[in-house]
């Protein structure tokens, strides 16, 4: 005689095989969207920086240095970049908040490489003359020109005039604005969303 199975045990056969699959390839799929996903940021953790929603596209363009020496078109691009607002003259706090950058990035310890430091201004700011001593580590570039006043365009329209204040963006390897940092953020903050993100992200 031929044996039927009940109806109810194909059904819990099948949900058994369902579960089964889901977590073999939930992990896979986890893995996938962490690597090739660059919205790293969920919505609904704690950061002390305000996220950029939805991240801007930062354009590729040339600018010069305050020497006049030519800035690669992809100098917001490849690494996570801390963008600074430095207006036309880099004074003491200007030094002081770029000194405080430094530390957020060496605080990245072994991922400092994927870090860099880019002042937007104007001249005749940040000169070395203003800065002191070279530091390789920070891209200086001038925003006076038609391509600078395009990448002004991209950032928020309220923080796009050079403020002069230590308003500091975070760019993502792929040249999106992602997160904004208003002056008077502290440092501690900073370490603690670039680690995050840095911990998360599979780029740059």
């Amino acid at each position: 005689m031929n044996s039927v199975v009940p109806r109810t045990d194909r059904r819990r056969g099948r949900l058994v095989l369902l579960c089964l699959a889901a977590l073999f390839l939930a992990p896979v799929g986890l893995a996938f969207w962490m690597y090739y996903g660059h919205r790293l940021v969920p919505t609904h953790t704690v950061n002390y920086g305000d996220l950029v929603q939805p991240p801007r596209q930062l354009p590729s363009l040339g600018l010069v240095t305050p020497s006049g020496a030519p800035v690669a078109e992809g100098f917001l691009r490849h690494r996570w970049t801390m963008v600074y607002f430095a207006g036309d003259h880099c004074g003491v706090g200007c030094r002081n908040d770029l000194i405080e950058l430094k530390k957020v990035r060496l605080a990245m310890d072994q991922e400092r490489g994927r870090v860099q430091r880019v002042v937007l201004g104007l001249p005749p700011c940040c000169t070395d003359a203003e800065l002191g001593s070279a530091d390789p580590d920070l891209t200086v570039a001038y925003v006076d020109t038609a391509a600078g006043r395009a990448l002004l365009s991209a950032f928020p329209p309220a923080d796009g005039a050079l403020p002069g204040s230590a308003l500091v963006y975070v760019v993502d390897p792929l040249g999106n604005l992602v997160l904004r940092f208003a002056p008077g953020t502290d440092r501690g903050g900073l370490i603690k969303d670039l680690a995050k993100l840095l911990r998360l992200s599979h780029i740059g």
